[in-house]
């Protein structure tokens, strides 16, 4: 069996690496060769997770040397992967990789214009592209059943990540997570943005805006709003969130809802009305993984796997919504010893990780 697999090694295996290591098992399609991480502690768990003959180390530079190998996996943090994206190009290794692609935005450019000009396949966790409630509203929103689409409003606030907690290099919350939301209304679109204006709030005081709306058009005309913030009642005695996605054209709606397990896809249409309830999904790691695996057994391109192009288009709109965002009022409330005693709650609520099982 393995003869027929892909060989791929899995550089970092923190929260994330984890996820695609799990998801990698359950395939037939996937050999994991290597796992490779600098943290002496995380290695020796490793041996307990991984599958019967990988290799786990400490140094990277093992894993691109081996000709054998076909593929890497880069999870570690963003200030690492434009280096391993330059070695994979090097030895010619199929790249899926965590977002963004790079540390800053001339960065991450770079690592794109490396990709595009080689033989590789690389694709980048976009992960709302592989949900199947919004293939249904994109679906349901391309029928003509709402009319012309021209106003597209996404929210999600949870009790997540609180500042200082490692992801530095991924930037601000509306970076990090937010990015997200500023890709799939491109997708939905189908254009780039025209114009923004940004509201931010530097919740318990912190350096950066930990929540921020961002409204404004596309070139086609269409409305925006997003609104991405971890700071929904960390220290609510039962936690709640905040997450839609809301689709309204010139003749009906599509929206959804879900609450990280099961996901609600309403749809309003001129000639039916549908209510679609199934599994939210999760990171949907395992359909990135089958993707991007049949990309490289059949070499066929895919309009469902992302590019790391669009990775870079959307971190870098992330980026001018948080700038544009510091040119006007930015709110300071809250103290450090709120944030403080967030950060000890999260401590002893995670799953292992350093996160919230839900809220992350």
């Amino acid at each position: 069996m393995k003869d027929s697999q892909i060989k791929i090694g899995i550089i970092g295996l923190g929260r994330m690496g984890r996820f695609y290591l799990d998801e990698m098992k359950k395939s037939e399609k996937w050999n994991i060769a290597y796992i490779c991480d600098v943290n002496p502690e995380v290695r020796k768990e490793a041996e307990g997770l991984a599958p019967e003959g990988t290799r786990i180390v400490a140094d990277e530079q093992v894993i691109f040397e081996d000709e054998s190998v076909q593929a890497v996996g880069l999870f570690t943090l963003a200030d690492q992967r434009l280096s391993q994206i330059e070695k994979a190009v090097r030895y010619d290794k199929h790249v899926i990789a965590e977002k963004p692609i790079a540390d800053s935005i001339e960065r991450e450019w770079q690592a794109v214009k490396l990709v595009e000009n080689s033989s590789i396949i690389a694709t980048v966790n976009l992960y709302l592209r592989n949900a199947w409630y919004h293939h249904v509203l994109k679906q349901f929103v391309e029928s003509g059943e709402i009319g012309e689409l021209a106003i597209i409003r996404i929210c999600h606030m949870t009790p997540g990540l609180a500042p200082g907690e490692g992801h530095e290099y991924e930037g601000p919350a509306f970076h990090d997570c937010g990015m997200h939301y500023v890709d799939i209304a491109r997708w939905y679109a189908g254009c780039e943005y025209e114009t923004w204006h940004a509201q931010g709030m530097r919740m318990w005081s912190y350096k950066d805006p930990w929540w921020l709306q961002c409204h404004g058009t596309f070139q086609s005309g269409i409305v925006f709003d997003i609104t991405q913030g971890f700071v929904y009642g960390q220290l609510a005695k039962d936690q709640t969130h905040n997450s839609y996605t809301d689709l309204i054209g010139t003749k009906g709606i599509a929206r959804m809802t879900h609450d990280f397990k099961t996901a609600v896809v309403e749809l309003h249409g001129v000639t039916r009305t549908e209510r679609i309830e199934r599994p939210y999904g999760g990171k949907n790691i395992d359909v990135l993984c089958d993707l991007f695996a049949r990309r490289i057994l059949e070499g066929k391109l895919s309009p469902d796997l992302p590019p790391m192009r669009d990775s870079a288009i959307a971190s870098g709109y992330a980026w001018k919504f948080l700038q544009d965002a510091t040119m006007h009022a930015l709110p300071a409330i809250g103290d450090n010893a709120t944030l403080e005693e967030i950060r000890q709650r999260r401590r002893t609520m995670t799953n292992g990780y350093g996160l919230l099982k839900h809220f992350k």
